[in-house]
């Protein structure tokens, strides 16, 4: 009797240990604090289950009224690369602890270079079937960026709805790398949508921004072999094998053979990278790439999930090789089109990782020149000044009208989680148009932010 009851006991406490045990990691991995404001699901379609996940954090510290507060959009590119990759890996009020030793284990720690320190910040899994968002159907997932921005629009349209004071706050959609498509699409579609309806109904869009994006890849594409040389990463025996190439990817996106050529401009890249051996093109600096593993690891954690109001017991993968081969052929279509329209008629900012020989300045470069717009012969005929962020080289920023474009410095193609309060100190800028980022550029302007640590 003594035995059983000693037993029964011990499982007790066994139960109680690994219960605790099992709490203390789910609160060690997402705090309290770490939680967004809202979460949950955005239909794309009201004849499908197909949804748009979501995760909304309001500003931290709001210089104006909530309504009056600008609310940023985030989709992260790939194509098919959650933007759970930005939130927690870049740009998020919390960011998994990506310079940990082997030894220490995965945890959330306050990113003191959040976007939403003065603003509201939504990401979005883009397109469906991407991170946690849902495609009923595999046949749903957009196949070009007419139907991205659908999908996007819809999404936007009934998370506005689901709060009054979101329908004045002024919106701006950001991103990064294949979001150089998404963004400028998903903003071309509002635009569009907007004409058609009086302004009480219109989506309140005011700008777009895009780091390291693929937006004119025809154009990227040409550019890499002469970027590698001048940069004496190849000699020039072997910039001529990259060139020879880039002829191929052009030869057949302008032959509008859209699957042969992104196979072609994956070989220019594959045969750079063979070429210069560096651990990761979208930061020739780094030893090894960027801890994407870390985000698939928290996100995989059950309790994780469920705190996040995820449904279903999918399997979290931080970029799905399955949506990205369902948009091959799109990967060599261009949206520069769709640029030249947003700066027109809204505010764009184009900004670029100095260390990113995949999605850099050069490749950036190339294609805004081209632009068709009024403005191009000012933008190209203005300084570019340099930017200093508390008292510190931080890049050099390049402005005309409705365009501004930023090189920043110790960053890779992640400029926010490289450069974090940087990056703070430039979209913030940039939204609220001050210093360089005004109407009016200021030689030797230095903006200053607090590098304490971020106060919840």
């Amino acid at each position: 009797m003594e035995s059983t009851t000693t037993n029964h006991l011990l499982l007790l406490l066994l139960f109680f240990f690994f219960f605790h045990c099992k709490l203390t990691l789910s609160i060690s991995l997402l705090p309290k604090q770490a939680l967004p404001t809202k979460s949950g699901y955005l239909p794309v379609n009201p004849t499908s289950k197909s949804a748009i996940f979501y995760l909304f954090y309001e500003a931290q510290k709001p210089t104006s009224p909530l309504s009056q507060t600008p609310l940023l959009i985030w989709l992260q590119g790939g194509p098919g690369c959650s933007s759970m990759l930005g939130n927690f890996l870049e740009l998020g009020p919390w960011r998994v602890n990506f310079r940990k030793t082997p030894d220490q284990p995965l945890m959330l720690e306050p990113n003191p270079g959040s976007w939403n320190r003065i603003f509201g910040l939504l990401f979005l899994d883009n397109p469906i079937g991407t991170g946690f968002s849902i495609a009923s159907k595999p046949e749903e997932i957009p196949r070009d960026q007419t139907k991205v921005a659908q999908h996007l629009f819809s999404a936007i349209t009934t998370f506005i709805k689901s709060n009054p004071s979101f329908k004045s706050r002024p919106i701006y959609i950001t991103g990064e790398s294949y979001a150089g498509k998404y963004a400028p699409a998903f903003g071309y579609h509002i635009l569009k949508e907007n004409a058609q309806w009086p302004e009480s109904d219109r989506v309140n869009l005011v700008g777009v921004a895009v780091g390291n994006g693929l937006t004119d890849p025809v154009i990227q594409v040409a550019t890499h072999a002469a970027n590698a040389y001048f940069s004496g990463l190849v000699n020039e025996r072997q910039k001529h094998e990259l060139e020879k190439l880039q002829t191929e990817a052009v030869a057949l996106t302008e032959a509008r053979n859209w699957s042969a050529a992104t196979a072609a401009r994956r070989r220019v890249l594959n045969r750079l990278q063979n070429m210069t051996e560096f651990a990761t093109l979208y930061d020739i600096t780094k030893r090894a790439p960027y801890r994407n593993d870390m985000v698939e690891e928290l996100l995989r954690n059950d309790d994780v999930k469920a705190a996040l109001g995820v449904k279903g017991s999918v399997v979290f993968e931080v970029c799905s090789d399955f949506v990205n081969e369902i948009l091959h052929e799109d990967m060599m279509k261009s949206t520069k089109y769709m640029v030249e329209r947003l700066v027109k008629e809204s505010r764009v900012l184009l900004y670029q990782g100095v260390n990113d020989m995949r999605l850099g300045v050069v490749p950036n470069e190339a294609w805004v020149k081209t632009l068709d717009w009024e403005g191009i012969e000012g933008y190209l005929g203005a300084e570019r000044e340099v930017w200093r962020v508390n008292g510190e080289l931080a890049g050099y920023v390049q402005k005309w009208g409705s365009l501004t474009n930023v090189v920043v410095l110790g960053a890779g193609h992640l400029v926010p989680n490289d450069q974090a309060l940087n990056s703070q100190a430039m979209i913030e800028d940039w939204v609220l148009e001050k210093g360089f980022f005004g109407s009016a550029l200021k030689k030797n302007l230095s903006t200053n932010y607090p590098l304490g640590p971020m106060q919840i």
